[in-house]
């Protein structure tokens, strides 16, 4: 049995996002934890212990499993819409802002 929990239109791009994700991939959820504490990334690691925290959640709900025998089987970032923006420059031009997101899924599992 696993959990899943998702995070559609996080406001980091993919690909930022996949160099955290590595990091915690089959890891035990007290290991990954402690990993995005004291991760560099701040606001992506902020938000996937968020993430991490609400499967936890979830699964001491169901009361079906063991939260110390959880790890994160599967996490994936893929890209989500971009926003676009203008950024107004010299003699009347304007340069194109794409604004990246990103769709985050992961999935606990037990051992």
């Amino acid at each position: 049995m696993s959990v899943v929990v998702k995070n559609n239109g996080f406001g980091a791009s993919a690909r930022k996002v996949r160099l955290v994700c590595d990091m915690i991939r089959n890891k035990k959820a007290s290991d990954a934890a402690r990993l995005l504490r004291f991760c560099e990334k701040k606001e992506i690691s902020l938000m996937l212990s968020k993430l991490l925290n609400s499967g936890l959640t979830i699964a001491s709900e169901a009361g079906k499993m063991d939260l110390d025998n959880l790890y994160v089987s599967k996490i994936i970032a893929n890209e989500g819409p971009t926003l676009k923006r203008v950024q107004p420059r010299a003699q009347g031009r304007a340069f194109r802002i794409r604004k990246r997101t990103s769709h985050i899924t992961l999935e606990l599992k037990e051992l």
